[in-house]
């Protein structure tokens, strides 16, 4: 037996005009997710030294390298940086995307590659300190120690549970770098160096850490991760977040006394698609409170 499905002319209209929508959608998406914009952030610091007031810091994060829908965002984002004048960059992690096939060594060796790739780009960036670096959880869940060696030899410091002072005068402000939250991180050995007292600006992949993050004595986190949700609908917000990145999934809030920065990302995961949500490149001005 055969079945005909009758279409009236006002569903079929109605059908045009959803499939227009879609592509319309998909089309500004596209566009949006190779022009990433600067977002200044002014970020006052209680413990800040005079020295390092006006300190510029330089964030990209997320970046999850294709050679046909991220590697024009990111060349563009380190071309923004490099107009910046920071003091110093940071990175917060997934320089690749960890394929659904991660155990196949072929598909290993080809997100390694991407690894390369990105490094080679971003070892481009400019700033007086230099690039520094955490891995993501993508990272890690293909080879974070082939990983940290491509960034290292590239000139990008990896810290993995680890962290060093930027010295000014005869003050000092921390740079510090937890591994990917919360199978590897590690926030006692990450800061088990810093004297107590001295300002203390801490990179970590997830921006959810945070709720553990407080209770140590750090002063900023920055963090990437949520991609800001990518797809962002007028009235709806963000279609998915990732676990841990669903309480402070993009901007500038406060954790108790901790400040917590999210910066959505410069590649896309999925769908090589942005919405209400472009690549970002942040640059943050570190000031002294007044007293």
């Amino acid at each position: 037996m055969v079945v005909r499905t009758f279409v009236t002319r006002r569903s079929f209209i109605k059908g045009l005009s959803a499939a227009g929508v879609v592509a319309a959608l998909s089309v500004d998406g596209l566009y949006e997710s190779n022009r990433p914009v600067v977002n200044n952030v002014t970020i006052t610091l209680g413990r800040l030294p005079q020295e390092f007031d006006s300190f510029k810091i330089a964030q990209l994060s997320d970046f999850h390298f294709d050679s046909h829908f991220s590697a024009n965002a990111i060349s563009a984002g380190v071309e923004e940086v490099n107009t910046l004048g920071a003091d110093l960059v940071v990175l917060t992690g997934d320089f690749i995307t960890a394929p659904v096939g991660k155990r196949f060594a072929p598909v290993r060796e080809k997100a390694i590659l991407q690894a390369q790739s990105c490094a080679e780009r971003l070892s481009k960036l400019e700033s007086k300190f230099g690039s520094v670096a955490v891995l993501g959880n993508h990272d890690w869940n293909v080879d974070a120690e082939r990983i940290t060696k491509i960034l290292e030899s590239h000139d990008i410091t990896v810290l993995r549970n680890s962290s060093f002072p930027l010295q000014a005068g005869n003050t000092r402000l921390w740079i510090a770098g937890a591994d990917s939250f919360p199978e590897f991180g590690n926030l006692a050995k990450t800061l088990e160096h810093v004297p107590k007292g001295e300002p203390t600006v801490l990179l970590v992949h997830e921006p959810d850490a945070a709720d553990q993050v407080c209770e140590f004595d750090v002063d900023l986190q920055l963090s990437g991760h949520s991609h800001g949700g990518q797809v962002c609908l007028p009235l709806v917000g963000p279609l998915y977040l990732p676990e841990l990145g669903r309480k402070y999934p993009r901007g500038l809030q406060q954790v108790k006394h901790l400040q917590v920065y999210t910066n959505v990302g410069i590649g896309t995961l999925g769908a090589p698609i942005r919405l209400n949500c472009p690549p970002e490149v942040t640059l943050i001005t570190l000031r002294k409170a007044m007293s």
